[in-house]
């Protein structure tokens, strides 16, 4: 029977979760021991190995899905190679039958005679990581040696270089080739010999506090301040001090005789200070008459002062006030021989109002500074609403309600860069409902792989999340689902997989979080036929993905 789709490109692997689950298949380019002769029904046509993913030609011969395809692309008009007939694309269909034979024929596992066990092909790789005769490499940081598994433990715990061992002085963990170095410059409990020729044993982490008593340890003379330049070892200082006695003596005498001299120069320089201040108060005393004097004359002038910070608000009237002081200045000179102080008076109060009336625009640029922060305040909090809105708005004008979902995924390659790089592993799409009170769904795709396809293969799955409306509608999710990357260049070249929901598992149960683990196609589509230029897959570094909902004989509220 003929495949509804274009031949060769029908999602070809069994759906499974996100989980830790292994699928059944099997790595085409390894060698196998079939525990029974191989059948030519299950081989390939073409490269004559083990069917992996059977298609069917019209002409009745199967070949690997991988092989079916090379055909395609190697030959504008692709023939078997068996009868020579043309294949006709439209008429190869995915023989699943074949496929599930393949899967479930026996093999001897690779490190035979070690290992006896007969695994049926789908579940070789599933055997080789738990094989106890599989070799693999060392599990610890920098050892490179290969191991068989079931000598594994016993290697890690006493034969690899690399393992940790326990400082045998400071009972700290330390990789086993690193030890000795760690003792030597590292481990504050590592005894270590004294560097000032002394016979002594110290810990590393006390060498510094030894050296302050060592006696070999080589110490200036205690009189050094006086004179004494002598460095001798510390064990012999007491000796030092007796035998150079009188010349120490003889240097604090003199140490003591330049004090006495700049004692005395300072007495003098003392005494002319004294004088210069005796000078200097009177100096003050007089500037002191002369000020009352003039406080009596002005009266309350001090008013005139103004705090820096509201000259500094209105500098234009600083300018003017700076004018008017001056004229007050010289009025005060030419009233003082005429005795008339009413004139100035008057100014005086003149300049006492403006400047009350300054005072008072300071206060009302305090409240309106005040007022403005809360308005301010006030904005940010309505900008913030609005972004959120616009946010919402946004969501709902892109969501689907007919049980289908178009995901544009912009800038492939950096995205893809950042899942190998461990930064992103997965992205969603936007939510898309089976109708307006239906179940709420989304897709999840991990552009490095997941499970089985991680490294080689986009995987792609499909998620079931928590609804509005979820206690009104039939549970678990049991509709058919179908994956597709879309072609983009109008010949419909689609990849497509479909499967219908399992509904003993729970990623279609009602979801009790925020949505139920995903399931779908850990190896939806590799790399090499995505990324392949000779496809249109991806266009501007932009890839179309759809998720078509089956909504036959759904009840819709």
């Amino acid at each position: 029977m003929a495949c509804d789709e274009p031949a060769g490109l029908s999602g070809t692997f069994m759906r499974q979760n996100s989980g830790s689950a292994v699928s059944l298949d099997f790595e085409p380019d390894a060698e196998y021991k079939f525990v029974e002769a191989l059948e030519e029904r299950y081989k390939c046509a073409s490269c004559r190995r083990v069917l992996r993913n059977p298609h069917q030609t019209g002409c009745g011969h199967r070949f690997c899905q991988q092989c079916i395809l090379s055909l395609r692309e190697l030959n504008a008009v692709p023939t078997c190679p068996v009868d020579k007939e043309t294949i006709k694309m439209h008429e190869v269909f995915k023989d699943n039958c074949c496929k599930r034979e393949v899967l479930n024929l026996n093999v001897f596992c690779k490190n035979i005679p070690n290992c006896n066990s007969k695994i049926i092909l789908g579940r070789y790789q599933e055997h080789l990581q738990q094989c106890q005769f599989e070799s693999m490499q060392c599990t610890n940081d920098g050892c490179c040696d290969q191991i068989l598994r079931k000598d594994l433990k016993e290697h890690l715990s006493q034969h690899c270089k690399f393992r940790e061992e326990m400082c045998q002085y400071c009972k700290k963990s330390v990789v086993l080739v690193n030890i000795k170095n760690h003792e030597k410059n590292d481990c504050p409990e590592y005894p270590v010999p004294c560097l000032q020729n002394c016979s002594q044993i110290i810990l590393k982490k006390e060498i510094e506090k030894h050296h302050a008593v060592c006696p070999e340890a080589e110490v200036d003379c205690p009189y050094k301040q006086y004179g004494c330049l002598v460095k001798v070892k510390r064990g012999k200082l007491a000796e030092h001090e007796n035998s150079a006695l009188r010349e120490h003596m003889l240097q604090i005498l003199d140490k003591n005789s330049r004090l006495e001299e700049q004692i005395s120069d300072l007495y003098k320089s003392l005494e002319c200070k004294e004088i210069k201040i005796q000078q200097l108060a009177e100096a003050i005393k007089k500037c002191e008459k002369e000020f009352r004097q003039f406080t009596q004359v002005f009266g309350k002038n001090s008013n005139l002062m103004v705090s820096t910070e509201a000259l500094a608000n209105h500098l234009d009237k600083s300018a003017r006030l700076e004018s008017q002081v001056k004229q007050l200045i010289q009025m005060a000179n030419q009233q003082q021989s005429k005795l008339d102080l009413r004139p100035l008076f008057d100014m005086i109060e003149n300049v006492k109002q403006k400047i009350a009336l300054m005072e008072t625009y300071d206060q009302r640029l305090v409240v309106l500074e005040d007022q403005s922060s809360k308005h301010d305040l006030q904005i940010n909090i309505h900008k913030a609403q609005l972004n959120k809105n616009e946010e919402r708005f946004k969501l709902l004008e892109g969501t689907c309600y007919n049980g289908k979902l178009i995901w544009k995924i912009t800038d492939y390659q950096m995205k893809k860069k950042e899942a190998v790089e461990g930064r992103v592993l997965s992205i969603f799409s936007q939510p898309f409902y089976t109708s307006r009170c239906g179940y709420r769904l989304c897709a999840r795709a991990y552009l490095n792989g997941d499970g089985s396809g991680k490294g080689t293969h986009v995987s792609l799955y499909f998620v079931v999340m928590r609804g509005e409306f979820d206690s009104l509608l039939l549970w678990p999710f049991k509709q058919k689902v179908t994956l597709m990357l879309l072609d983009q260049s109008g010949k419909k070249n689609h990849i497509m997989e479909v499967f219908r929901a399992d509904p003993n598992s729970s990623s279609f149960k009602r979801p009790d979080g925020e949505m139920n683990i995903a399931s779908g196609c850990p190896r939806f589509v590799s790399h090499a036929v995505l990324e392949n230029t000779k496809n249109t897959y991806i266009r501007d570094d932009t890839l179309f993905l759809k998720v078509v909902v089956d909504l036959t004989d759904l009840e819709e509220l």
